[in-house]
């Protein structure tokens, strides 16, 4: 139906699968709730390419596609490979095509200003540094929650990379906590030439979730790759 995002089917996904990947749960539900709050708005874009980094399940990246359809192209990318073919299944089993790389971010990704819509929901959970950078093993899964210093170390790393990965009218959409402090990241984003806005917030077990939408400010059009 138009004007709405379905969450997609996950009865392909098996509690086997949960112990190698990400299991959606309410930051991944919110997330889908803000691009349907938002959707009048992609859908105004007429987005020719969309991309999720850090796809998990690859239950966003999905619920967009069925909205959005076969007119656009839909990139997600992981930096674990069992995410990356389980991402591919979920779109398979709700109908839509999404290719998959599997890479640390958008490392060796070159689509300079060609994504009209770039969605991340990050590793935000404040911890030490070391269980960012560990290594990733079998039933291992601190790599997909753990953040790092004020839960900020991974997402820190894509900022610099938006510029030049968004077309001038793409919006990025990147749900964090209230402890990676909002109004710091509007302030580094706003160095790359974004304006930040709420589009939606939750309070959940209590964290304090917030989905932030960039957007280019009239100073912030050009780009370089």
């Amino acid at each position: 139906m138009e004007g709405t995002l379905e969450t997609p089917s996950l009865l392909h996904l098996t509690s086997e699968d949960y112990t190698k990947i990400y299991e959606p749960a309410e930051d991944s539900f919110l997330l889908i709730d803000a691009l349907e709050q938002d959707l009048m708005h992609i859908l105004n874009l007429k987005p020719s390419m969309c991309m999720e980094v850090g796809s998990g399940s690859g239950v966003v990246i999905s619920a967009l596609a069925k909205a959005l359809g076969p007119k656009s192209y839909f990139l997600a990318t992981d930096i674990n490979e069992t995410a990356c073919y389980k991402t591919c299944d979920t779109g398979f089993y709700n109908g839509v095509n999404i290719d998959v790389i599997n890479t640390d971010l958008v490392n060796g990704i070159y689509c300079c200003g060609q994504v009209d819509i770039l969605i991340f929901n990050p590793p935000y959970v404040v911890t030490s540094s070391e269980e960012v950078h560990g290594k990733t093993v079998d039933g291992d899964l601190t790599r997909a929650w753990a953040g790092g210093k004020n839960g900020r170390e991974v997402m820190n790393r894509l900022f610099p990379a938006v510029p030049s990965l968004l077309s001038p009218q793409g919006v990025f959409y990147l749900l964090v906590i209230e402890e990676n402090n909002p109004l710091e990241i509007a302030d580094l984003m706003k160095e790359h030439g974004f304006s930040m806005s709420v589009v939606k917030e939750r309070r959940i077990r209590g964290e304090y979730l917030h989905v932030l939408r960039f957007e280019r400010t009239k100073n912030g059009l050009e780009f370089s790759c």
